[in-house]
Protein backbone atom coordinates (compact mmCIF):
# COMPACT_ATOMS: atom_id res chain seq x y z
CA UNK A 1 0.00 0.00 0.00
CA UNK A 2 1.38 3.21 -1.20
CA UNK A 3 1.66 6.29 0.98
CA UNK A 4 -1.15 7.95 -0.72
CA UNK A 5 -3.73 4.98 0.25
CA UNK A 6 -2.82 4.58 3.21
CA UNK A 7 -3.19 8.27 4.19
CA UNK A 8 -6.67 8.00 2.88
CA UNK A 9 -7.52 5.08 4.39
CA UNK A 10 -6.47 6.54 7.55
CA UNK A 11 -9.01 9.39 6.78
CA UNK A 12 -11.74 6.71 6.31
CA UNK A 13 -11.60 5.29 9.17
CA UNK A 14 -11.03 9.10 11.00
CA UNK A 15 -14.16 10.07 9.45
CA UNK A 16 -15.91 6.93 10.42
CA UNK A 17 -14.89 7.10 14.08
CA UNK A 18 -15.99 10.38 14.07
CA UNK A 19 -19.23 10.43 12.81
CA UNK A 20 -20.02 7.29 15.11
CA UNK A 21 -18.48 9.14 18.56
CA UNK A 22 -20.73 12.46 17.63
CA UNK A 23 -23.78 10.11 17.54
CA UNK A 24 -22.65 8.22 20.99
CA UNK A 25 -22.58 11.43 22.21
CA UNK A 26 -26.00 12.41 21.30
CA UNK A 27 -26.11 14.25 18.10
CA UNK A 28 -28.25 12.12 16.37
CA UNK A 29 -27.98 14.27 12.80
CA UNK A 30 -24.22 15.27 12.52
CA UNK A 31 -23.27 17.74 9.74
CA UNK A 32 -20.31 17.16 7.29
CA UNK A 33 -18.99 20.21 9.31
CA UNK A 34 -19.26 18.45 12.57
CA UNK A 35 -18.08 15.21 11.25
CA UNK A 36 -15.02 16.64 9.45
CA UNK A 37 -14.50 18.95 12.45
CA UNK A 38 -14.17 15.93 15.03
CA UNK A 39 -12.16 13.53 12.78
CA UNK A 40 -9.06 16.82 12.22
CA UNK A 41 -9.88 16.58 8.67
CA UNK A 42 -11.62 19.27 6.45
CA UNK A 43 -14.64 19.49 4.98
CA UNK A 44 -13.47 18.47 1.33
CA UNK A 45 -11.34 15.71 2.73
CA UNK A 46 -14.69 14.54 3.74
CA UNK A 47 -16.31 14.36 0.58
CA UNK A 48 -12.85 13.47 -0.84
CA UNK A 49 -13.35 10.01 1.11
CA UNK A 50 -16.99 9.93 1.03
CA UNK A 51 -18.60 10.79 -2.26
CA UNK A 52 -22.11 11.18 -0.05
CA UNK A 53 -23.79 10.68 3.10
CA UNK A 54 -25.03 7.44 1.81
CA UNK A 55 -21.81 6.07 1.38
CA UNK A 56 -20.67 7.31 5.01
CA UNK A 57 -23.49 5.62 6.36
CA UNK A 58 -23.02 2.24 4.66
CA UNK A 59 -19.38 2.29 6.60
CA UNK A 60 -20.46 3.71 9.98
CA UNK A 61 -22.45 0.82 9.67
CA UNK A 62 -19.86 -1.89 9.10
CA UNK A 63 -18.12 0.02 12.25
CA UNK A 64 -21.34 -0.86 14.12
CA UNK A 65 -21.75 -3.99 13.24
CA UNK A 66 -18.31 -4.58 14.38
CA UNK A 67 -18.82 -3.46 17.36
CA UNK A 68 -21.88 -5.52 18.21
CA UNK A 69 -20.15 -8.37 16.73
CA UNK A 70 -17.60 -8.45 19.64
CA UNK A 71 -20.08 -8.29 21.97
CA UNK A 72 -22.04 -11.86 20.70
CA UNK A 73 -21.73 -14.33 22.58
CA UNK A 74 -23.44 -18.10 21.15
CA UNK A 75 -25.78 -19.58 23.75
CA UNK A 76 -25.81 -23.43 24.12
CA UNK A 77 -27.97 -24.99 22.95
CA UNK A 78 -27.70 -27.93 24.98
CA UNK A 79 -28.56 -25.81 28.00
CA UNK A 80 -32.43 -25.91 29.60
CA UNK A 81 -34.38 -22.95 28.23
CA UNK A 82 -34.74 -21.37 31.36
CA UNK A 83 -31.09 -20.68 30.88
CA UNK A 84 -31.02 -20.16 27.24
CA UNK A 85 -33.66 -17.17 27.48
CA UNK A 86 -31.78 -15.47 30.50
CA UNK A 87 -28.66 -15.66 28.50
CA UNK A 88 -30.06 -14.30 25.37
CA UNK A 89 -31.90 -11.71 26.67
CA UNK A 90 -28.70 -10.49 28.89
CA UNK A 91 -26.50 -10.47 25.66
CA UNK A 92 -29.77 -8.70 23.47
CA UNK A 93 -30.49 -6.10 26.06
CA UNK A 94 -26.61 -5.35 26.26
CA UNK A 95 -26.06 -5.27 22.52
CA UNK A 96 -29.44 -2.78 22.54
CA UNK A 97 -28.17 -0.13 24.71
CA UNK A 98 -25.04 -0.34 22.96
CA UNK A 99 -26.41 0.16 19.07
CA UNK A 100 -29.14 2.68 20.99
CA UNK A 101 -28.06 6.36 19.63
CA UNK A 102 -27.08 4.66 16.17
CA UNK A 103 -30.30 3.11 16.10
CA UNK A 104 -31.90 6.47 17.11
CA UNK A 105 -29.84 8.37 14.65
CA UNK A 106 -31.02 6.09 12.16
CA UNK A 107 -34.37 5.98 12.62
CA UNK A 108 -34.67 9.64 11.64
CA UNK A 109 -32.69 9.52 8.21
CA UNK A 110 -34.37 5.91 7.61
CA UNK A 111 -36.90 6.64 5.33
CA UNK A 112 -35.01 8.65 3.13
CA UNK A 113 -31.66 6.57 3.03
CA UNK A 114 -31.75 3.43 1.32
CA UNK A 115 -28.29 2.33 3.34
CA UNK A 116 -29.75 2.97 6.56
CA UNK A 117 -32.70 0.71 5.25
CA UNK A 118 -30.54 -2.00 4.15
CA UNK A 119 -28.60 -1.46 7.68
CA UNK A 120 -32.13 -2.42 9.47
CA UNK A 121 -32.74 -5.73 7.24
CA UNK A 122 -29.58 -6.82 8.09
CA UNK A 123 -29.58 -6.45 11.19
CA UNK A 124 -32.98 -7.72 12.04
CA UNK A 125 -31.91 -11.15 9.66
CA UNK A 126 -29.17 -11.06 12.14
CA UNK A 127 -30.84 -11.67 15.23
CA UNK A 128 -33.84 -13.78 13.11
CA UNK A 129 -30.78 -15.85 12.69
CA UNK A 130 -29.80 -16.03 16.56
CA UNK A 131 -33.14 -16.82 17.35
CA UNK A 132 -33.25 -19.32 15.28
CA UNK A 133 -29.91 -21.05 16.87
CA UNK A 134 -30.86 -20.34 20.49
CA UNK A 135 -33.97 -22.15 20.17
CA UNK A 136 -33.66 -24.77 17.33
CA UNK A 137 -35.37 -27.78 18.92
CA UNK A 138 -38.79 -25.29 20.23
CA UNK A 139 -38.68 -24.11 16.93
CA UNK A 140 -38.92 -27.77 16.05
CA UNK A 141 -41.43 -28.60 18.16
CA UNK A 142 -43.66 -25.94 16.73
CA UNK A 143 -44.52 -27.50 13.72
CA UNK A 144 -46.50 -25.64 11.37
CA UNK A 145 -45.82 -22.50 14.01
CA UNK A 146 -42.36 -22.42 13.73
CA UNK A 147 -42.37 -19.47 11.20
CA UNK A 148 -44.83 -17.21 12.99
CA UNK A 149 -43.00 -18.02 16.55
CA UNK A 150 -39.62 -17.36 15.12
CA UNK A 151 -41.24 -13.89 14.00
CA UNK A 152 -42.66 -13.25 17.46
CA UNK A 153 -39.66 -14.11 19.08
CA UNK A 154 -37.49 -11.77 16.64
CA UNK A 155 -40.08 -8.83 17.52
CA UNK A 156 -39.56 -9.28 21.26
CA UNK A 157 -35.92 -8.87 20.98
CA UNK A 158 -35.13 -6.46 17.98
CA UNK A 159 -34.67 -2.47 18.36
CA UNK A 160 -38.04 -1.21 17.74
CA UNK A 161 -39.32 -3.17 20.21
CA UNK A 162 -36.75 -2.26 23.03
CA UNK A 163 -36.92 1.63 21.78
CA UNK A 164 -40.74 1.32 22.82
CA UNK A 165 -39.87 -0.04 26.34
CA UNK A 166 -37.04 2.19 26.29
CA UNK A 167 -37.89 5.80 25.24
CA UNK A 168 -42.08 5.18 25.26
CA UNK A 169 -42.33 3.61 28.83
CA UNK A 170 -38.88 5.20 29.92
CA UNK A 171 -38.48 1.66 31.51
CA UNK A 172 -34.79 1.08 33.38
CA UNK A 173 -32.58 -1.52 31.31
CA UNK A 174 -33.30 -3.93 33.65
CA UNK A 175 -37.15 -3.43 33.39
CA UNK A 176 -36.89 -3.40 29.74
CA UNK A 177 -34.43 -7.11 30.14
CA UNK A 178 -37.51 -8.41 32.18
CA UNK A 179 -40.06 -7.56 29.73
CA UNK A 180 -38.27 -9.13 26.88
CA UNK A 181 -37.66 -12.01 28.84
CA UNK A 182 -41.11 -12.58 30.06
CA UNK A 183 -42.37 -12.13 26.52
CA UNK A 184 -39.86 -14.23 25.21
CA UNK A 185 -40.71 -17.27 27.94
CA UNK A 186 -44.42 -16.71 27.17
CA UNK A 187 -43.91 -17.27 23.67
CA UNK A 188 -41.61 -20.27 23.89
CA UNK A 189 -43.75 -21.86 26.65
CA UNK A 190 -47.30 -21.38 24.59
CA UNK A 191 -49.24 -24.52 23.97
CA UNK A 192 -47.02 -26.84 21.49
CA UNK A 193 -48.45 -30.06 19.06
CA UNK A 194 -49.60 -32.91 21.24
CA UNK A 195 -47.23 -35.70 22.02
CA UNK A 196 -44.32 -32.55 21.50
CA UNK A 197 -42.15 -32.11 24.67
CA UNK A 198 -40.49 -28.69 25.13
CA UNK A 199 -37.36 -28.95 26.90
CA UNK A 200 -36.83 -26.94 30.30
Amino acid sequence: MDGRVARSERSRRAIVAAHLALIDEGDLRPTGERIAGRAGLSVRSLWTNFKDMESLYAATGALVNERRDALHRPVPADLPLAERVALFCAQRAEALEMLAPSARASALREPFSAALRANRAANVARVRAHVEETFAAELALAGVGREPLADALTVACTWSTWSMLRDILHLSIADARANMHRTMWGLLMAPIPTGATPSR
